[in-house]
């Protein structure tokens, strides 16, 4: 799914033995970014309610910003990772389930 293949980036040669293969990599990044949006949704909800927030609209803000952000540097990480290009992942991920 790696879009560096397509658009030419890639070299095409398989990673180190010791590299973080692309399912850690996609989890620990979505992960961290889901955070940083669940703090950036707050700061986002009391600019756009002012006085008018309420814990209701701070979390519904703080879930959208969390799944928002961790799918979308999932879907950065799986274009544009090169642990994630085809011959990375038949090497080194585990197979799924």
């Amino acid at each position: 799914m790696a879009l560096r293949q397509i658009l030419g980036v890639s070299t095409g040669e398989v990673m180190r033995d010791d590299a973080m293969p692309c399912s850690r990599c996609t989890w620990v990044s979505a992960s961290v970014a889901a955070v940083g949006g669940v703090f950036c949704s707050w700061a986002l909800a009391a600019i756009q309610h002012g006085p008018r927030v309420t814990w209701p609209r701070i979390i519904r803000w703080q879930v959208c910003g969390a799944a928002l952000s961790g799918a979308s540097m999932a879907l950065y990480i799986r274009l544009w990772e090169p642990a994630c290009e085809p011959q990375n992942i038949a090497a080194y991920d585990k197979p799924v389930k």
